[in-house]
């Protein structure tokens, strides 16, 4: 049985690609976190996990 590719070229195109600096990750304060879920919690009376209706 042949192999898919040569270990020989292993780890090539990510070798070519530039390396990207990452963005800093801004958060959002917890409030508004605590705000979605009591939106969906007691306005929206939606159950725990994943319920749509």
């Amino acid at each position: 049985m042949p192999t898919h590719g040569s270990l020989s070229k292993a780890g090539k195109v990510r070798s070519q690609t530039p390396k990207i600096e990452a963005t800093p990750k801004t958060r959002k304060p917890p409030r508004i976190n605590f705000r979605r879920s009591y939106e969906k919690r007691i306005l929206l009376q939606r159950r725990p996990g994943q319920n749509w209706i």
